[in-house]
């Protein structure tokens, strides 16, 4: 199913506001609150809109410093990197990491207490010889200019991106 405008209107809507009603869509779309419905079930059924979520306040929380990390393995072996990317995933304050190309394989983005946390955290991965972990290179958040929002949408039909 490829999405035509209203869908990526509706896509648009709900990314920004994903607590809203199908009929609050359907008056943003200017379609029936069951059309609307109708459309949001089939982006669902389709994979184009995935679930929704709360925005937390992680300063509220008490996890207060946000670390950027530069992960380099000691080889790029299938057995190591799948190893490395299912320890990542499990670790809940791994909000983000990404294979990416570079000077080192991975960037981390951990969300941590305090810098003892982040580095017990480190710590015990660098303590772990299975996880292939050559290097560690760390880089401290010290303000957010922009967070994640959700994606631009690029592809939808009559707009220039």
């Amino acid at each position: 199913m490829q999405p035509d405008a209203i869908d990526y209107r509706i896509l648009e809507h709900l990314q920004k506001h994903g607590r809203s009603s199908a009929k609050a869509v359907s008056e943003v779309v200017n379609l029936s609150a069951r059309a609307a419905l109708a459309r949001i079930r089939a982006l669902e059924a389709h994979g184009h809109l995935r679930g929704y979520h709360a925005e937390l306040d992680r300063a509220v929380l008490g996890a207060h410093v946000a670390v950027f990390a530069e992960v380099a393995l000691k080889d790029q072996r299938q057995a190591t990197v799948r190893l490395f990317e299912q320890h990542a995933a499990a670790c809940p304050e791994v909000i983000a990491c990404h294979l990416v190309s570079g000077r080192f394989d991975y960037l981390v983005r951990f969300c941590c207490r305090d810098l003892a946390h982040y580095q017990e955290l480190t710590d015990a991965w660098l303590d772990q010889p299975a996880l292939g972990i050559e290097k560690i290179v760390t880089s401290t958040e010290l303000k957010t200019v922009k967070e994640f929002r959700g994606f631009p949408l690029f592809a939808a039909p009559g707009r220039m991106g």
